[in-house]
């Protein structure tokens, strides 16, 4: 019988990418289509891109497919092959990271749920396919010059933090499903405006634009590939560049380069920094922004309590973890615990 989960620790995949030197790309890509039995396509999926070393982070739901992975670079040609033999994913896109040393992911995790992107939407009449139009980077550009266009952050708020468009709308809420309704609201006096809808790679900001029209908006665009693909196309076609900062990403790096502004502070010190770092502290495990001073002074911990933990006997720190549920754990500007100089 094939295998269809991964049997290795987690620990041992990550050493094994982190000595490996084969050269590895990348990617992401998404499609909405009807997905009749996203179980079985699941356990082929997991089949198949095992055989080509695709290692990654897979949604699958009735609704379609969102998939961020990496392979190594000679695989690419036949993992594009093997995507387009599907009817619904012939000639998509597929965003190429921008800056990249291919150890993004450790392991293959393909999991089935019930929306690839979590939207809070339950209103039976919303309608995916009728969705705001598509505009490329030159068009994104040109529409910006525009005083009446509106652009639209549809990402959390840690991921404008270290980098956004000009003049970006920030929808200051922790999840998707929070901003859709948020986004609504606050352009409910501006209805008439041009309005584009931008996100990392595209999904966000396609079901949000879907979302805009559902309501009542009617010029409603969207980035087609997020920001990813704007880099490329802007780096590709000598256009100019937009984009301030760096763009956050949800896998090993932790955010990809795009210009070397850095618009961000340290959260402990406000010193200039953007890099996201997860607290050392495997009962915390904040998500927050460290200087490079401040990672060597708090050796990595958000706190001197976590630091005073992680310097406790490992038997010790294994007890007091026991029972504690970090769930989701960000650090917040809107709730930060003091004030930054």
């Amino acid at each position: 019988m094939a295998q269809l989960h991964n049997r290795i620790s987690r620990k041992e995949l990550k050493e094994r990418i982190l000595q490996d030197s084969t050269p590895r790309i990348t990617i992401s890509f998404y499609c909405y289509f009807p997905v009749s039995e996203p179980a079985v396509f699941r356990n082929t999926l997991y089949i198949d891109l095992k055989s080509l070393d695709v290692l990654g982070r897979i949604y699958l739901a009735d609704e379609g497919i969102n998939a961020q992975v990496s392979l190594p670079k000679d695989n690419l040609e036949r993992f594009r092959a093997y995507l387009y033999q599907y009817p619904a994913l012939n000639n998509l896109r597929l965003n190429v990271a921008v800056d990249d040393d291919g150890k993004s992911f450790y392991v293959l995790d393909i999991k089935v749920r019930q929306k690839i992107v979590a939207d809070g939407i339950d209103d039976p009449a919303f309608d995916m396919s009728n969705r705001g139009r598509y505009v490329n980077a030159e068009e994104f550009n040109q529409l910006t010059n525009d005083p009446n266009t509106v652009v639209i952050d549809m990402r959390n708020h840690y991921e404008y933090e270290v980098g956004h468009f000009e003049n970006a709308v920030e929808i200051p809420s922790d999840t998707f499903r929070e901003q859709l309704p948020m986004a609504a609201e606050m352009m409910n006096d501006d209805k008439d405006k041009k309005i584009i809808m931008y996100c990392t790679g595209g999904i966000r900001c396609e079901k949000a634009s879907a979302y805009m029209l559902h309501r009542g908006f009617s010029n409603v665009f969207h980035l087609e590939g997020g920001i990813i693909n704007y880099a490329q196309q802007v780096k590709e076609q000598g256009l100019p560049n937009k984009f301030h900062g760096k763009n956050f990403v949800f896998d090993q790096r932790l955010g990809e380069r795009i210009t070397d502004e850095v618009i961000a502070r340290c959260h402990q010190c406000g010193a200039a920094a953007d890099n996201h770092v997860n607290c050392l502290n495997d009962s915390c495990h904040l998500l927050f922004i460290q200087c490079e001073s401040c990672t060597k002074k708090m050796e990595g911990c958000c706190s001197q309590e976590c630091l005073d933990f992680v310097h406790l006997p490992v038997e010790e720190q294994k007890e007091l973890r026991k029972g504690i549920d970090k769930g989701r754990n960000v650090f917040n500007k809107a709730r930060e615990r003091k004030k930054l100089p």
